[in-house]
């Protein structure tokens, strides 16, 4: 059966042994995915979902009760008062873009309490390029505050908020390309309420991405206004096409959908481009999905540390987003690793990969992605920025036996590479 694919036996062996070792952690992502497919489904029935709740609408997309109920799908799952779900938003850094837009102004600030922001986030900022319309280009101030030990930096935090207004305060809850971990539910739970006692009237906007699911709790749960985050990733679980989601209180949301589309305008408009059986089959889908990933990543993680990688996090910790990373030492092997992924894929598995520039990053990229949905990161896929310190950021696999036969044979090919 394996043969044919070229996988090795020793890592086979290896694999028999790490499912054994692994069984109670899987078993663990098997509840958190029964626990969230009863808050989908849930949510799809107070709905009252129908077959005509898919049909298009074309034009300006006025009057799209198949619109209304995804987004009131949405606003239930997040425990929200509203939500903005939409094939016009193009990715995630396209929805927190709309969101600083529409939620600052000029004279305002903006405070990451996680450090450097993301790079595809730096351009938008002003922190990177040479952009007229950047927030600092707007005169929107930016500070940011880095963690401690991969926690926040409390003492820090309070004391910046009680010297000066600040508008927004940014939570970036997966690691980026960065090194440290990702942030938990009960950490993020913990900042909230320290800010929000110091100023009840900050806003405090979490990036969702890849962390949506991993957990039993969401961010706007424990105290987060507003909630961003992209469908080519978690929620979209291989299906939707596009599109982004914006979930929060209800004025904060509408003054982001004022910026999406146009004042008096709001969320009224858009056609739904026939998305939406995509949109819903996706968050339908999702739950599974998410433990499918988080599956594939644990058993990556155990194979990459058993081979003497450095992985993070490791198989044994808890995870808070499906973001696997691996140290690697040069671009050389950062390069060949990606490579065994490629190889490992659906579509173009054929493909050499070479280092390349992608919009909104600072440095050449390297990206292994046979995706059935263009750059959709929820399906196996590893990429990382030609600089140091050479690290591989992987993530996805819509079902654990695709994600596990992908890795197999992209680790076969990286010890063939380093014979």
């Amino acid at each position: 059966m394996y043969s044919n694919l070229e996988i090795s036996n020793d890592l086979l062996e290896l694999c028999s042994q790490a499912e054994k070792e692994l069984q109670p952690i899987f078993a663990r992502y098997d509840e958190l995915c029964l626990q969230n497919s009863a808050k989908v489904l849930r949510a799809f029935q107070e709905v009252k979902l129908t077959c005509t709740d898919f049909s298009e609408q074309t034009g300006y997309g006025y009057y799209d009760v198949g619109r209304e109920k995804l987004e009131k799908v949405y606003s239930q799952i997040f425990h929200t008062e509203d939500a903005l779900v939409r094939p016009q938003i193009m990715s995630g850094t396209h929805a927190l873009s709309l969101t600083f837009f529409g939620l600052l102004k000029h004279g305002d600030t903006l405070l990451s309490i996680t450090g450097e922001p993301y790079d595809s986030l730096k351009g938008i900022i002003g922190l990177s390029g040479e952009s007229r319309n950047s927030l600092m280009a707007h005169g929107i101030n930016f500070e940011q505050i880095d963690l401690v030990n991969d926690d926040f930096d409390s003492e820090r935090i309070l004391a910046r908020l009680q010297q000066s207004p600040i508008k927004m305060v940014e939570i970036q809850r997966s690691r980026g390309y960065s090194n440290r971990l990702s942030l938990s539910i009960e950490k993020i739970e913990r900042i909230c309420k320290k800010i929000h006692q110091i100023d009840k009237n900050v806003i405090i906007m979490v990036d969702n991405c890849y962390g949506d699911f991993v957990e039993l709790r969401e961010p706007t749960e424990v105290g987060a206004d507003i909630l961003v985050g992209s469908l080519m990733k978690n929620l979209g679980a291989g299906q939707a096409k596009t599109g982004g989601y914006i979930v929060g209180k209800e004025q904060l949301v509408h003054d982001v959908a004022e910026r999406f589309s146009a004042p008096c305008v709001a969320k009224d408009i858009g056609a739904n481009l026939n998305q939406h059986l995509s949109f819903f089959k996706g968050i339908y889908h999702a739950p599974s999905v998410v433990c499918a990933s988080l599956k594939t990543m644990t058993l990556a993680s155990y194979l990459l540390e058993k081979l003497g990688y450095k992985v993070s996090p490791r198989f044994q910790d808890e995870r808070t987003d499906i973001v696997q990373t691996i140290s690697l030492n040069s671009a050389d092997e950062l390069i060949e690793f990606c490579r065994g992924i490629q190889k490992g894929v659906a579509l173009e598995n054929f493909v050499t990969l070479l280092p390349s520039p992608m919009p909104g990053y600072p440095h050449e990229e390297i990206m292994a992605s046979g995706s059935f949905i263009s750059g959709s990161t929820i399906e196996l896929s590893c990429d990382g920025p030609i600089t140091p310190p050479f690290t591989a950021y992987m993530q996805g696999g819509l079902t654990y036996e695709y994600g596990k036969l992908g890795i197999l044979i992209s680790l076969t090919h990286l010890l063939k590479t380093k014979k």
